[in-house]
């Protein structure tokens, strides 16, 4: 049986603040300088000490002081002495101040204080003492769950400027305390992500809040049904087998993530806060030497308690899709005589886009008022045209992908026609497309002779009443002959083929402004 490896995901944003390299740090946006004066460059003393949960003074400790206005908006101090107690010379400014005080006893966990403003306007002294911080007990409902990780961020706002403090640390054992007053209502924002691993499941327990002051302990014990739950399937079209690994990581702010490895086809679940607000969730297909891997994204998910949200990656038809999330960028532009592609044509059954499509060939081409302007090899779906004349024509617009081999071969054909002109500002070319989301098992297929409802759905600008005609036929013989399928609620059926064989759909599309798509998908899926 493959036991499933779990790891870490890092939002993108992470390496900036160099947590891939210390366990803590702190980061921040610097401002363009001010001009200096004799007021602004006033220096005070600044004492630090530091005590272990005894009392005692300790040298088992790390802290960072980072400037977030005034004229000390661009320090960055780590100081350390080895007897407790710190002394800096600092401009008279606010300041974001952070330290971690290492317990000596192995296991006994991380007391982490933080203090979101300190104002430095006269000589001070801040004791940070473990003593005051009070634990971090998040827990998710499973009780043989392995806590993996966990980032607790805080995120200070002042005068335009924000600064950050976060703690990589273990799920268990933590310790956290706010010092010092509070910074003005809604300045600061402080989030805990934790994460588990469980035996039918994985839990990614995330909370955020605004106010203005940091956390000093935090308790959190969600019942089952509490979370939100999201699962992953994985196809594998074909037949390779192979382990492909699946992530979530909340979709806002700077967080840690959760991963899972398992074998294809196959799957996993998480479990997840809706606390949190929305979370991302990724697949990542097996890699082989000559094909690299895939990641696809289904990014923002609602989280909501007791419902479960599954996506299924990689699994057939395979075919053109259009962003659908609110301001996503349009498919095509026109900008100025430039006219510019942006298809992802080789999709999968629910329209996620792979990072690095696998195909055979691939060839876009461009014709105005019927004479060719250009043609482009490879990369489905992406090109760019300058037809070279600013006048309205009619453009016929043509991507073509073939993937596949042997039997599982298909091609994927969109061709669309429209009028333009040259533009002043990037304008969204009216490009529609057609989904056809046959039910299917993890290895693309559907059973033999079975008559099977397809899905049939528009996105772009012809969806809903955009749609002046919809014309779908298919074929059971590789595209030598073809049957009308009438689009009724939504669907068309089909009368699947003896096993072995594949369906082939085609669609013609008129929106109510005139602008046409003719869109072909060779071998769609296949039967069994």
């Amino acid at each position: 049986m493959l036991r499933p490896r779990k790891g870490s995901r890092i939002r993108p944003a992470l390496p900036a603040l160099a947590l891939a390299a210390a366990l803590t740090a702190t980061a921040f946006t610097a401002p363009p300088a001010a001009p200096g004066s004799a007021a602004r460059s006033e220096t005070f003393t600044l004492t630090l000490r530091h005590l272990d949960r005894k009392g005692a003074p300790t040298d088992a400790y790390s802290t960072r002081v980072v400037g977030v206005s005034g004229a000390g908006e661009s320090v960055q101090e780590s100081p350390h002495d080895p007897s407790g107690t710190v002394t800096l010379r600092l401009p008279r400014g606010r300041y974001l101040l952070d330290s971690e005080v290492h317990s000596p006893s192995k296991g006994a966990g991380t007391d982490w204080l933080v203090q979101p403003r300190l104002d430095l306007d006269h000589d001070t002294t801040v004791t940070l003492d473990a003593r005051t911080t009070s634990p971090v007990d998040v827990r998710p409902p499973e009780p043989g769950a392995r806590p993996e990780h966990a980032m607790s961020f805080v995120e200070v706002r002042h005068e335009g400027r924000t600064r950050f403090a976060n703690l990589m640390s273990s799920a268990d054992g933590l310790r956290v305390a706010h010092l010092g007053p509070a910074a003005e209502p809604g300045s600061v924002t402080a989030s805990f992500d934790g994460y588990w691993v469980g035996e039918r499941a994985d839990y990614g327990l995330g909370y955020r809040f605004t106010s203005g002051r940091a956390l000093t302990g935090f308790v959190r014990r969600p019942a089952a049904g509490d979370l939100a739950t999201l699962k992953v399937r994985a196809a594998d079209r074909d037949g390779a087998g192979g382990v492909g690994s699946a992530a979530i990581l909340p979709s806002e702010g700077t967080s840690l993530g959760l991963g899972a490895e398992f074998a294809r086809p196959g799957g996993t679940t998480f479990h997840v806060t809706p606390e949190r607000g929305a979370w991302d969730l990724t697949y990542t297909t097996p890699g082989t030497p000559e094909t690299p891997p895939n990641l696809y994204e289904a990014p923002d998910l609602p989280a909501r308690a007791g419902v479960t949200t599954t996506h299924t990656f990689d699994n057939a038809v395979l075919g053109p899709a259009l962003p659908q999330a609110p301001g996503a960028a349009p498919a095509g532009v026109r900008d100025g005589d430039r006219l510019a592609l942006d298809v992802p044509l080789l999709a999968d059954g629910e329209g996620h886009a792979p990072s690095d499509p696998v195909f055979r060939s691939a060839t876009t081409t461009l014709h105005r008022d019927g004479v060719l302007v250009g043609t482009h090899r490879g990369d489905p779906g992406r090109a760019s045209f300058t037809p070279g004349t600013p006048a309205q024509a009619r453009y016929r617009l043509t991507a073509t992908a073939l993937h596949g081999t042997g039997t599982r071969a298909g091609r994927t054909t969109a061709v669309w026609a429209f009028d333009s002109a040259a533009t002043t500002a990037p304008t969204a070319l009216p490009l529609s497309v057609v989904r056809f989301t046959p039910p299917l098992d993890l290895d693309g297929t559907a059973p033999a002779g079975a008559e099977l409802r397809v899905p049939v759905t528009v996105q772009g600008p012809a969806a809903g009443s955009g749609t002046r005609s919809l014309r779908v036929r298919v074929s059971v013989d590789g595209g030598g002959t073809w049957t009308e399928a009438p689009v009724v609620n939504g669907a068309v059926v089909v009368r699947n083929p003896a096993a072995g064989g594949a369906v082939s759909f085609r669609a013609a599309l008129t929106d109510a402004q005139g602008n046409t798509l003719d869109q072909t998908l060779g071998n769609a899926y296949r039967t069994r």
